[in-house]
């Protein structure tokens, strides 16, 4: 009976063993199955990704050149042949400053001319050095004349047309594939100013897992607010219930955006400060002695009265008794307060009282939305102050009037890395910065945060001139790019969901047979 029983025990410990190797080859094999089916998950959407049917065609190029109203610019882009319409793949190779002032300037003197048109000439050659000789004819090169060039044409059409005419039958004998020489408008200097920035900081689209163009997920645009010597830009994505002659709907890669633009001739940093010249002239009794608040202390200057009242911004500005070769001699205060009150005056708060939506000058703006970028002349303005970057209204305010307070010779030996033709003037550019951000766009002390002072985005400058290449060369295509794929998507979606399922399946067989061998 006991053998028996023994028998019986023995045959059931044996059955039990071999149920457990059993269960776990059963369990080995499901947790295989499992890490397989995971396996197989990553492969073909790594695959789709990533995996490209690309035959390399090397690098293509651009050049732009950035005609402002103080310098010309002049740019050289790349980016690589089989991405042409891809977002974000442009970048800056090569950047070249002409030496002199800008091509409105041409016909002034002719000494200085043959100058600007020998440091142009170096600075294609640098550039053309730049660009493997094969890629020379399919190289399209682009001009944009902007504020000074506007002004110009408002005051003398012909001697702009012949500037224009001079530098095309240049452009047009170099070995590239001349596109274009023209004034752009201020709303287009704007629109290509926000293009430029929101592509070269991704905003416009990536790829999602089925390789086509998205919008990134949570990215909302970047407004641009631009300056330069003779016009000032803002533009940013507005609401799409707003409306004016400064908001434009644009298309790009598919998408609708509702695009704020305005520019402000006569507002640029050169001709604004020309505006406060003018009005410390006019109001001074006499010319050989005016106070000037934004100049250090112990500063002072001597300037012919056409220097200041030649312009098309300051024309309707003239004193009473006004000769243009007379000298104006401007000594220098170090104070703020005044200086305050003085750049302030030169824009017209007054037009925009008990108007909604206002920014000066009666124009209309919507209302600020976003973050922004601040760039070219605002960048160098905050660089001087220490204070680019994104930074607080307090600290911007601390700084600039601590700037204002230097006499000349503390600013000379505290500030060595600003050459002294542009140093004395800083105090007068802060306050110009702070008026119209904060008395014109209307920016405050919560949304100054949302201020970013910057020069260039991954290596790249930013500047309209990229913006305006884009859209002239159709690299930013209205309509979204389709792509061929290595894997149909019907294909794709089909072997995800299919391993989808077997790793759940599997997943929950592990779970159940675990608790079973645990229990």
């Amino acid at each position: 009976m006991i053998n028996k029983e023994s028998q019986s025990s023995d045959h059931l410990t044996t059955a039990s063993r071999r149920g457990v190797r059993m269960a776990k080859v059963a369990i080995a094999i499901a947790a295989a199955f499992m890490l397989a089916s995971i396996a197989v998950i990553i492969s073909i959407a790594v695959v789709q990704t990533h995996k490209k049917t690309y035959i390399s065609r090397g690098l293509k190029y651009g050049i732009v050149l950035d005609a402002g109203s103080s310098r010309t610019t002049v740019y050289l882009y790349e980016w690589p042949a089989e991405k042409e319409n891809n977002t974000g793949v442009v970048s800056e190779t090569k950047k070249c400053q002409v030496q002199g002032p800008g091509i409105s300037d041409f016909g002034k003197d002719k000494d200085q001319d043959k100058k600007t048109w020998q440091s142009l000439k170096d600075c294609i050659a640098d550039i053309t050095q730049a660009i493997p000789s094969h890629r020379h004819n399919s190289t399209p090169v682009f001009l944009g004349a902007t504020a000074g060039m506007r002004l110009l044409h408002m005051k003398d059409e012909e001697t702009s047309n012949a500037i224009l005419k001079n530098i095309k039958n240049y452009l047009s004998s170099l070995p590239f594939n001349f596109q274009n020489a023209s004034i752009i408008s201020g709303q287009e200097e704007g629109l290509y100013g926000w293009i430029t920035v929101n592509y070269l900081k991704g905003n416009f689209l990536e790829k999602n897992l089925w390789n086509s163009w998205v919008h990134p997920h949570g990215a909302e645009t970047v407004g641009s607010l631009d300056l330069g010597g003779a016009s000032t830009q803002i533009a940013f994505a507005t609401s799409d219930d707003a409306k004016g002659e400064d908001v434009i709907k644009v298309s790009l890669y598919g998408y609708e955006y509702n695009i704020y633009t305005h520019s402000f001739l006569c507002y640029g940093k050169n001709e604004a400060e020309k505006r406060v010249l003018a009005k410390l002239v006019k109001e001074s009794t006499n010319w050989s002695n005016v106070n000037h608040p934004c100049y250090p202390s112990g500063y002072n200057s001597s300037m012919l009265a056409e220097e200041v009242f030649g312009s098309e911004c300051t024309k309707n500005d003239l004193p009473t008794k006004y000769s243009p070769q007379q000298y104006i001699s401007f000594f220098g205060q170090s104070d703020p307060e005044q200086c305050k009150l003085l750049v302030r005056s030169i824009f017209n708060l007054t037009s925009c009282q008990g108007t909604e939506n206002c920014s000066f000058d009666g124009v209309y703006q919507p209302p600020l939305s976003g973050d922004f970028m601040a760039y070219a002349g605002f960048y160098w303005t905050a660089w001087a102050l220490n204070v680019n970057g994104s930074q607080s209204m307090e600290t911007f305010n601390t700084n600039m009037k601590q700037f204002c307070s230097k006499d000349w010779d503390t600013l000379k030996t505290s500030i060595k890395h600003i050459r002294e033709i542009h140093l004395k003037s800083y105090c007068y550019s802060a306050n110009y910065v702070h008026s119209i951000l904060a008395d014109g766009y209307k920016f405050n002390t919560d949304n100054w945060k949302n201020l970013n002072f910057q020069r260039e985005v991954n290596k790249t400058s930013i500047a309209w001139s990229l913006g305006y290449m884009l859209a002239l060369s159709n690299m930013i295509p209205a309509e979204g790019k389709v792509i061929k794929l290595p894997i149909n998507n019907v294909l794709f979606t089909g072997l995800l969901l299919l391993f989808s399922a077997l790793t759940i399946i599997t997943l929950t067989y592990l779970v159940i047979a675990l608790v079973r061998f645990c229990y």
